[in-house]
């Protein structure tokens, strides 16, 4: 099996990293918009390498000592490998680095394997945003790991 490898986002990834936006997402994000990341220092973005090849990728920003995370994507072909507990494990790891009180994300109420893979990783529902998703419309599962005693 090849290894896996968690590395920084570089410039080298965002063609791959738009066609995975592309396949994963009703809204994705431009080249353009996950270039802008790259100069942005509140950012923190992670990509997963498989065999050389870009498998998928997790990125969120930081604002004190909060950190919200704004995309976890895999290539369908590389799903179920553990690929984005990892890349979820490192942006956790940045957001303590960061000295950061919790990490935050929201989910498809639907997508109930990443719901599961978060809640596997001690995120828990902290509240909901109805009609948050278009296409097709949904609510929104906003769920939060605390890093510090609250």
């Amino acid at each position: 099996m090849d290894e896996l490898k968690i590395v920084p986002m570089e410039a080298r990834h965002l063609d791959a990293l738009a066609e995975l936006e592309r396949v994963c997402f009703s809204s994705p994000w431009t080249r353009a918009g996950l270039a802008a990341e790259l100069q942005n220092p509140g950012a923190v973005f992670a990509v997963a390498e498989l065999g050389g090849e870009v498998a998928g990728y997790a990125g969120m920003n930081c604002v004190l000592d909060e950190c919200y995370v704004d995309n976890v994507a895999v290539f369908p072909k590389h799903r179920r490998k553990g690929i984005a507990r990892a890349l979820m494990e490192r942006l956790t790891a940045a957001a303590l680095a960061r000295d950061a009180s919790f990490v935050s994300l929201e989910a498809r109420v639907s997508n109930t394997g990443a719901v599961a893979l978060y809640e596997g990783l001690g995120f828990r529902e902290a509240g909901r945003r109805p009609g948050f998703y278009s296409n097709p419309k949904e609510d929104a599962l906003i769920l939060t790991k605390y890093l510090k005693q609250q």
